[in-house]
C-alpha cells in the first residue's frame, strides 16, 4: 500500500485572512478601495467630497456617536425591506 507524501502548497503557506467582510466584500476589494483613497490627491478628495455634498439622493447630517448603531440598524432594515 503506497502512501502519498503531503506537499506544501501556496494556499497552505498563506495564512487565512482573520477579517470578516460584509456580504459581497473581500480582502481584495478592501485593498483596492484603500489604494484608491491612499493615492488620491487633496484636490481629488475635495472634488469627491463636493460631489457627494451636492448629490440630491443623499443627505449629510450629524448624528451623536451613541446613536450611530441605532441609525445603522434603521438604514439596514430600510434597505432590506
Amino acid at each position: 500500500m503506497k502512501t502519498k507524501k503531503k506537499t506544501a502548497t501556496a494556499a497552505a503557506a498563506t495564512p487565512k485572512d482573520p477579517n470578516r467582510y460584509p456580504k459581497g466584500w473581500s480582502r481584495k476589494r478592501v485593498q483596492k478601495l484603500a489604494a484608491h483613497y491612499e493615492n488620491q490627491t487633496d484636490a481629488q478628495a475635495a472634488a469627491e467630497d463636493e460631489a457627494a455634498y451636492h448629490n440630491a439622493q443623499t443627505t449629510m447630517m450629524a448624528v451623536p456617536v451613541e446613536l450611530v448603531p441605532a441609525v445603522q440598524r434603521l438604514i439596514s432594515r430600510k434597505r432590506a425591506g
